[in-house]
């Protein structure tokens, strides 16, 4: 639950301004799924592993603002 949260607080940061609503819903077993505007980006039990936050920034970025430099989170 805290590295979840962790997450949603880095992409809250990122998108501030692209960003609407962000919901963490509570799963079992370890589940951590990430979807945007209904499309998943990243499925935990898929990829076998926690994605890491630069990974994840570039997913999300990918589908809500394309444009978006990332700076570090780009190298």
């Amino acid at each position: 639950v805290l590295r979840a949260g962790w997450m949603a607080q880095e992409l809250l940061f990122t998108f501030d301004d692209a960003i609407g609503e962000l919901a963490l819903v509570p799963g079992e077993g370890g589940e951590f799924q990430v979807s945007v505007d209904g499309q998943v980006v990243f499925d935990k039990k898929d990829a076998g592993r926690f994605p890491e936050s630069k990974e994840l920034k570039q997913l999300v970025r990918d589908v809500i603002s394309p444009d978006k430099d990332l700076g570090h989170s780009d190298r």
